[in-house]
C-alpha cells in the first residue's frame, strides 16, 4: 500500500512540455497543471515515438498524460515585453560577473560607448562591470583602453524562444 501511495505521489512530479499552437517549445509544466489543460479542452496530446504516457485516476475517469502536449489555442493578448535596461536586469543577463575580466566582485554598470560621447542607456550599450574595470575603462571608448568585452551585449531573448533552444539542444545534443 505504501509502495502504491509512493507511485502515485511520484506520477505528480513528473513534467510536461508544452507546446505553442504553432509547435514551438514553450515551457515546462507540472503534470497537474497539464491535466488541466487538457480537461478543459485548452491544448492536446502530441504524439511523438518517445512519447511518454502517465496514467491518472479519478472516482470517474482514467486520462492518459503524455509528456508533450500543445496548446490548442493562442493568446494574441499576451505579450511580452523586454525588460528595463537596470542593474538586476543587467546583471542577470551577463551572468552576474565583469564584461571585461569574469569578476564577480564588486559590479557596477559600465556604458561602452560613454554617455558622455553620445553613448545611450540601451541593452547594446550597457555591461556588467567590476569598480576596477569600470575605472580602467573611465570615460573613453573601448579601443583607446585595449580593453575587450568577453560577449557582444543584447536585450534578453523571449522566455519562450530561450526555452525552445535549450528544449532542442536537450533532444538533438550535438556530437564533437
Amino acid at each position: 500500500m505504501q509502495t502504491e501511495q509512493r507511485q502515485k505521489i511520484s506520477i505528480l512530479q513528473n513534467q510536461v512540455v508544452v507546446f505553442s499552437k504553432n509547435y514551438l517549445p514553450l515551457a515546462r509544466i507540472n503534470i497537474k497543471r497539464a491535466i488541466v489543460l487538457l480537461v478543459t479542452g485548452q491544448a492536446e496530446t502530441l504524439e511523438f515515438s518517445s512519447t511518454q504516457h502517465w496514467e491518472v485516476r479519478s472516482p470517474s475517469i482514467v486520462l492518459q498524460i503524455p509528456d508533450h502536449i500543445r496548446l490548442t489555442s493562442g493568446n494574441p493578448g499576451r505579450h511580452w515585453k523586454v525588460p528595463p535596461v537596470n542593474r538586476r536586469e543587467v546583471f542577470r543577463r551577463d551572468n552576474h560577473s565583469c564584461q571585461y575580466c569574469d569578476s564577480t566582485k564588486h559590479l557596477t554598470l559600465d556604458h561602452i560607448i560613454p554617455r558622455s560621447k553620445g553613448g545611450t542607456h540601451t541593452w547594446d550599450n550597457v555591461v556588467a562591470a567590476c569598480e576596477k574595470c569600470n575605472s580602467c575603462k573611465g570615460d573613453r571608448l573601448l579601443h583607446e583602453t585595449k580593453m575587450v568585452l568577453r560577449t557582444k551585449p543584447k536585450a534578453p531573448m523571449h522566455p519562450a524562444i530561450a526555452f525552445a533552444e535549450q528544449f532542442w539542444k536537450e533532444q538533438h545534443p550535438v556530437d564533437i
